[in-house]
């Protein structure tokens, strides 16, 4: 459906079951070239904002009930709660992701002083590691600073207040990447972000006879109840062991150099190995942002293979069918490179292929993906989005 179809659907529904009208508000999903796992770890990454995302109407109350919907679940059963009891959480439920963000903004010093109904739609697949839950958490916080004035919230805050709701409300220990883009995306431009110091920059991404695309496996991941923790705390953990040597707080902080000199510090071989991922990462990103300012898409996408093989044998986030697609992108001519996006344990991956390549690939992908795994890929070519903005 094209924006104004999904708009017209949300407007109808949202005066069905809540009745008047409301505002409408988008926040996108973000996928990540290169550098992943890096964020939590100090390092460089390099996302785009997508032009998928997630939709709100929102309209603002008198009283103090919160009524929350989504056309993506249940038919847009409401979900009933009061300004009081909000951190009430299910497990599991996608309204925790909204009652953070309420949390979070509270933690702030910005209280929500009443009720308000929200009705949400996302065109992003769940579970695809393209930053769904990213998009819902910025996209609150966003209409909540709008429809309750908190005009000190500045739209980096919003990436914040994100990640402090799916950190500590939901419990997932993300990085800032995930929000960051969904905030501060630019259309037909990336973000060189280092994470360390939030300084960054935006790089077109405009790419001469190539797109990106990407290719969701249809494996969902869930990241709360995944590795993903274990993985963060056994980078931690390396870092306390190199600090024998190096005064680090991040894995970031180290050259590839410095890392392999004194990488027997790390007692522990799988940990070495999670440190290596995050240091290497780190160098590779720093050096396809380089290739890219260059104009050199084939370094680029080099090094994007050489970031797959990373996750997939020192960071072990990938799955067999990532790698599959994956390792059969390789072998068409026209595909600059291809890895696992996102978290990992399933999701997307992102490629980047030359125009006249990308119906043999997708045409490959899908007869393989199905005689192997009797299901089919989902492909996207995509161009980067805005980041989260009100609508009209």
């Amino acid at each position: 459906m094209s924006e104004k179809e999904i708009l017209e659907s949300m407007k109808a529904k949202f005066t069905e079951i809540f009745g008047g009208e409301g505002t409408a508000y988008f926040a996108p999903g973000r996928v990540n070239m290169i550098g992943e796992h890096t964020d939590y770890n100090g390092g460089h990454v390099f996302p785009c904002a997508l032009t998928l995302g997630t939709y709100a109407i929102v309209k603002k109350r008198d009283d103090a009930v919160i009524r929350m919907a989504s056309m993506n679940i249940d038919d847009a059963k409401i979900t009933e709660m009061s300004v009081d009891n909000y951190e009430e959480k299910t497990e599991g439920h996608w309204t925790n992701y909204t009652r953070g963000v309420i949390w979070a903004l509270k933690e702030k010093g910005c209280k929500v002083s009443s009720g308000f109904d929200v009705l949400y739609y996302g065109n992003i697949p769940a579970g695809s590691g393209l930053s769904s839950s990213a998009s819902l958490e910025v996209l609150t916080a966003l209409y909540l600073k709008d429809i309750f004035g908190f005009d000190a919230v500045s739209q980096l805050d919003l990436a914040y207040l994100g990640q402090k709701a799916e950190s500590d409300f939901v419990g997932m220990k993300c990085g800032i990447m995930d929000q960051f883009a969904s905030a501060m995306g630019k259309e037909n431009a990336a973000m060189f972000l280092e994470t360390d110091t939030m300084k960054f920059d935006y790089l077109p991404l405009v790419l001469d006879g190539a797109k990106i695309v990407i290719t969701n496996s249809m494996v969902k991941h869930e990241l709360a109840s995944s590795e993903y923790n274990t993985r963060r705390a056994e980078c931690e953990a390396a870092v306390k062991e190199l600090n024998k040597k190096h005064d680090i707080t991040t894995l970031g902080q180290l050259s590839v150099e410095e890392f392999d000199a004194d990488c027997e510090l790390i007692s522990d071989e799988t940990k070495r190995r999670r440190a290596k991922h995050a240091v290497y990462e780190n160098d590779r990103t720093i050096r396809a942002v380089e290739a890219l300012k260059a104009n050199d898409i084939t370094t680029f996408g080099k090094l994007m293979n050489e970031s797959h093989t990373s996750l997939r044998d020192d960071y072990e986030v990938s799955c067999p069918e990532i790698d599959d697609l994956v390792a059969w992108a390789w072998e068409i001519d026209g595909v600059y490179g291809s890895r696992i996006t996102g978290g990992g344990f399933g999701g997307c991956t992102v490629s980047i292929i030359a125009d006249d390549a990308i119906s043999k690939y997708q045409e490959t992908a899908k007869a393989r993906y199905m005689e192997k795994y009797s299901k089919e890929p989902e492909f996207y070519v995509v161009t980067p989005g805005e980041g989260a903005h009100k609508i009209g």
